[in-house]
């Protein structure tokens, strides 16, 4: 029986992450990499396709949480007898081959009796390893993939798994230790636990010290703590890309077959993700994350992808797992990920989007930034009206989608503004050219004056959460009736429950069955259009409603399905996590990242779309009053402000 999501928190060193549910099982864990095959892969069958238990015997209580401003995991066990803290984390090392779990029991009240089931299963839960008896515990090796065991705790083999049963007492601690190694190396020394456990926690805290929002309001601030050490465990750190999740085939409806791999690094995501870094002060990660994009995105302009593998990979074949059952018999269970072949000519524009912020914040300057962003003009001056599959990668009939004709026109409008205020070379009048003629083409046909709201593609009537994030590029001001009538149209029309819907697949011709639950991306980007327009109260609501989603150890995943009242979707989700950073720094900060993402879009000839209309200035008046009187505080909004300039 699967477990609800809810009950899984999450454990890494920026090489891989493991899921661990509330009970003490580690139910996923890919090896050495994100994108490695599982050697734990209950969490999409059962325990006999891997897992790692380590719980009291018999009848216990259990509660848990983070070392606060870490990553380091605590779970607390009580029993008739006593009770024990277990730690679950992932020491940091500078060896991209070096992954190591480290699971420490301490004994804090009277006496415990514990066990450990250790089913190791490589391959996705289908090889079963070959384990030898060591003096520190057990090696266990499967093809090219071996892993060592440490500990004093006696083991035993038994049908196929290796088993614990021991004592612990209070002031006792029992440590545990997988360490993965290549099956043709040697495995490498396991250091003391303890003063790994002390190192671990307080390079995290060090680390997460750094984030620069609003103290005053605490729940806030430990909301965004903890979605940007989430942001950091699903960063590769060898190159710097940030995988969606660590997981694949995760249902975004239970029992359905929207089950997809996100273990890769998406082009779309890459501008909010570089606002939320640099609104946060973390902008060693911010130029990480720009320098995957140049390597990954480096070639031919026609060849880019939407998506990468965590080092830059480009062929990401997807197929199916017959042998898991998948999540709550979910199926297929899917590896790899197709849609890295579809046209999606957003990228373009998201790409010189990023770029260009990273400009504006004063990172690094790189003369090949610039180069790249000419070159990847180049398909966009012909091909911008190219039907494609659109932000949500449908796999239905290509369609000129609204919002991949708006990212079009950002790419060009950014290349300008890069020009003018950079005295950057390019053909400007060139690109004003097809960027007004881009334009008018959406304002012309992406428009349905019947709805009174912009439209999901050319022609249809559906509408599409996407579109709320016109007035945030800059395309038009957020007070321009149009946009108003867009806002307007997506509450009454993809609300539910109060959180809203990407799209109404029967309306989208997406190409698959089934429903899906709300996005959670979404329903931020609804609530930054609230901040927006003025209306701070209902956008910090939804905000708070967002924040009463996230389980009890603040994560998100993809989606929420409101009627069964639980995360669905692949977990925990950068992009969920994204929004919530942005969307908090949006109503913590008068200038927050739409507005500034808003205000990167070049002047257009004094045209009423780009210039800041009177709603929008009463709104930044408005909201360094809600800063101050939201959550009952005073003083100044939150410290930081835009990135730096």
């Amino acid at each position: 029986m699967s477990k609800p999501l809810e009950d899984y928190g999450i454990i890494g060193n920026m090489l891989s992450a493991a899921l661990v549910s509330r009970d003490g099982s580690i139910d996923w864990l890919c090896l050495p990499h994100f994108n490695s095959a599982a050697c734990f892969a209950a969490l999409l069958g059962t325990e006999e396709h891997g897992c790692w238990r380590l719980r009291p015997r018999g009848v216990f209580k259990s509660h848990r949480r983070y070392i606060s401003g870490t990553a380091v995991l605590e779970t607390r066990f009580e029993t008739a007898t006593g009770a024990v803290t277990l730690f679950d984390f992932m020491p940091l090392s500078d060896d991209e081959e070096r992954v190591d779990v480290v699971r420490i029991v301490r004994g804090d009240q009277g006496q415990v009796d514990m066990d450990m089931d250790l089913v190791l299963r490589f391959n996705y839960g289908q090889a079963v390893p070959w384990v030898r008896r060591r003096d520190y515990g057990i090696s266990a090796v499967a093809g090219p993939d071996a892993v060592e065991l440490h500990t004093q705790a006696p083991l035993e083999g038994k049908d196929l798994r290796t088993v614990s049963r021991f004592t612990v007492r209070a002031g006792e601690h029992v440590p545990f230790t997988l360490s993965y190694h290549p099956s043709h190396k040697v495995p490498h020394f396991v250091p003391d636990r303890l003063e790994s456990l002390d190192r671990t926690v307080a390079w995290w805290k060090e680390w997460s010290k750094r984030c620069r929002s609003d103290h005053r309001f605490p729940e806030w601030h430990d909301a965004i703590v903890r979605s940007l050490i989430t942001l950091k465990l699903l960063t590769f750190r060898p190159t710097g890309g940030i995988v969606a999740a660590p997981t694949t085939s995760l249902p975004e409806n239970i029992g359905g077959t929207r089950n997809w791999d996100y273990r890769y690094c998406w082009l779309r995501d890459s501008a909010l993700t570089l606002y939320a870094l640099l609104n946060a002060g973390y902008r060693e990660e911010a130029e990480a994350w720009r320098m995957w994009l140049m390597r990954a995105s480096a070639g031919h302009p026609n060849q880019l992808q939407i998506m990468y593998g965590i080092a830059g990979e480009r062929s990401l074949p997807e197929m199916e797992i017959p042998w898991l059952p998948g999540y709550e018999g979910s199926k297929p269970v899917r590896i790899g990920n197709a849609a890295s072949g579809q046209i999606q000519m957003d990228i373009y524009g998201e790409l010189i989007d990023t770029l260009h912020a990273a400009r504006e914040a004063e990172l690094a300057p790189l003369e090949q930034a610039w180069r790249l962003q000419r070159i990847l003009l180049t398909p966009l001056e012909h091909g911008w009206n190219t039907d494609d599959h659109g932000i949500w990668e449908v796999r239905g009939a290509r369609r000129a989608f609204t919002h991949s004709r708006l990212m079009c026109w950002v790419g060009f409008d950014r290349a300008i503004k890069s020009a003018e205020r950079f005295g950057l070379q390019g053909p400007v009048q060139r690109w004003r050219h097809i960027r007004d003629s881009i334009r008018e083409d959406i304002l012309r046909n992406g428009f349905d004056s019947d709805l009174n709201s912009f439209v999901q593609y050319y022609g249809g009537k559906g509408l599409d959460a996407s579109l709320l994030l016109i007035p945030q590029v800059g395309f038009l001001p957020i007070d321009d009736p149009r946009v108003a009538g867009t806002v307007q149209a997506i509450e009454k029309g993809l609300l539910r429950d109060g959180l809203v819907m990407r799209y109404v697949p029967e309306q989208s011709d997406d190409g698959l069955a089934q429903d899906e639950g709300v996005f959670l991306a979404c329903s931020f980007w609804l609530a930054d259009s609230y901040v927006m327009q003025g209306r701070l109260d209902e956008g910090a609501a939804l905000f708070e409603r967002l924040l009463s989603l996230r389980n009890d150890l603040g994560l998100l995943a993809e989606e929420y399905d409101p009627v069964r009242q639980r995360m669905v979707g692949n977990f925990p989700q950068a992009f969920s996590h994204i929004g919530l950073i942005n969307t908090a720094f949006n109503l913590l900060q008068a200038q927050g990242p739409a507005r500034q993402r808003s205000r990167s879009a070049a002047p257009h000839n004094g045209s009423a779309a780009h210039k800041e209309p009177q709603s929008a200035a009463a709104a930044t008046e408005a909201a360094d009053a809600h800063a101050a009187t939201a959550h009952s505080a005073s003083e100044q909004p939150a410290a930081g402000g835009p990135p730096p300039r």
